[in-house]
């Protein structure tokens, strides 16, 4: 286990305190400025911040490496022409051509059957450690930004219309999404115990469906708003699908440990996407009635809320977040986050007053159980022969 690996465990507990704190924040944004596509666009195109950062620090890293190359290559030129003036091959070279044993027909042939294999072998080495370029990378993050935006809109639009704790379980069961998809494109492997572990997981999922919760104030979880609540279990679970998709394809670009693409410059042109391609989508969504009519925040307080929750939110915690995933592996860094689901349970007993019904806090159970047989599922494999 290397120090990156430990690193993204690390980070992940730090992602899972500031996705609750964030979600809270959200909901009560909701609450006065129900907008949840511009709270979406707002905080994915905030992301593009990371781009005049990376390209400052690829300035900044290629000077050092120019002048530390410099001071390596008037090193080594002093140390050969010290060494040529003391070095006994000259002397040896001398007395080689002198007894005629320098065969010059044979040394061409041997110097043009080594100067065939070295071009080769130098250039495969090149082309396997050869950095993507700067459009490759814009491309990548083109590709991706609207899987990345689908999923922070219907994570959102879920906590427009249901609670943290519901959005947080549903949101979860990304890691049975992410499992399946990395299996599909050869990122993971099945077996018996994952198969077992999706069973549980989905089981308790179903459960917190059917299960009851209700707040102090009852007003705010009226009959009326059931219908509501069950669209936005729907948001939740499309979410939990296109954020399994992205994590994988995530892993899949950057590498088993981000060798392939610099994540922080990705990361930029996802949110230069979706700030300069993505602004349309809010007119489909309003006449399809899914979205209400667009209006800006109605106070410097709010619009500071909104600001500062993009920033850490989103801007923040989704790159220590991607950073989790390609320092581990998908399915670790999406069952690290199943761990929202207890704090966020207790976020809402204690700052909304909620409570919640058996079959609920069993099913909750059931979805980390779940997870926590998914993460030793290759262990009990080996054990139990499977």
């Amino acid at each position: 286990m290397g120090w990156r690996y430990r690193a993204g465990l690390f980070l992940i507990s730090a992602v899972v305190i500031i996705w609750v704190t964030s979600a809270e924040v959200t909901q009560d944004i909701f609450s006065d400025y129900k907008q949840p596509f511009a709270v979406t666009y707002l905080g994915a195109s905030l992301m593009v911040v990371y781009l005049p950062v990376a390209f400052l620090k690829d300035w900044f890293c290629n000077l050092l490496k120019r002048r530390s190359s410099k001071s390596v290559k008037d090193a080594e030129t002093l140390n050969e022409t010290s060494a040529a003036l003391n070095s006994p091959m000259r002397h040896r070279v001398f007395e080689m051509e002198l007894q005629g044993t320098f065969n010059k027909k044979d040394s061409e042939l041997d110097l043009s059957s080594s100067e065939e294999g070295m071009p080769l072998v130098s250039k495969l080495k090149d082309d396997a450690h050869k950095e993507p370029t700067t459009r490759e990378i814009a491309t990548i993050g083109f590709y991706i930004a609207p899987i990345w935006f689908v999923t922070e809109y219907f994570s959102n639009a879920a906590l427009a219309r249901t609670s943290v704790a519901s959005t947080t379980v549903l949101s979860s069961t990304s890691g049975l999404f992410t499992l399946f998809i990395g299996a599909f494109m050869g990122q993971d492997t099945l077996n018996v115990a994952k198969v077992v572990a999706v069973l549980v997981s989905m089981a308790g999922v179903a459960m917190t469906t059917l299960g009851k919760t209700w707040a102090a104030d009852e007003s705010q979880f009226s009959a009326a708003n059931g219908k509501r609540s069950l669209v936005g279990d729907l948001f939740g679970l499309l979410s939990a699908m296109s954020y399994g998709l992205f994590t994988v394809l995530l892993k899949k670009f950057c590498g088993e440990e981000g060798e392939k693409v610099d994540v922080q410059k990705l990361f930029g042109y996802i949110g230069l996407f979706t700030l300069v391609a993505l602004w349309w989508l809010v007119w489909p969504l309003t006449a399809l009635g899914i979205e209400p009519k667009f209006t800006i925040p109605h106070s410097a307080k709010m619009d500071e809320v909104v600001l500062a929750n993009g920033f850490v939110g989103s801007v923040l915690s989704d790159y220590f977040w991607a950073l989790c995933v390609v320092w581990t592996t998908p399915l670790v860094a999406t069952l690290g986050m199943s761990l929202t689901i207890p704090l966020a349970m207790v976020a809402d007993m204690v700052i909304h007053g909620r409570h919640y019904s058996a079959i609920y806090i069993l099913g909750s159970a059931q979805v980390f159980a779940g997870f926590v047989i998914v993460n030793v599922s290759d262990r009990l494999s080996k054990k139990l022969g499977l």
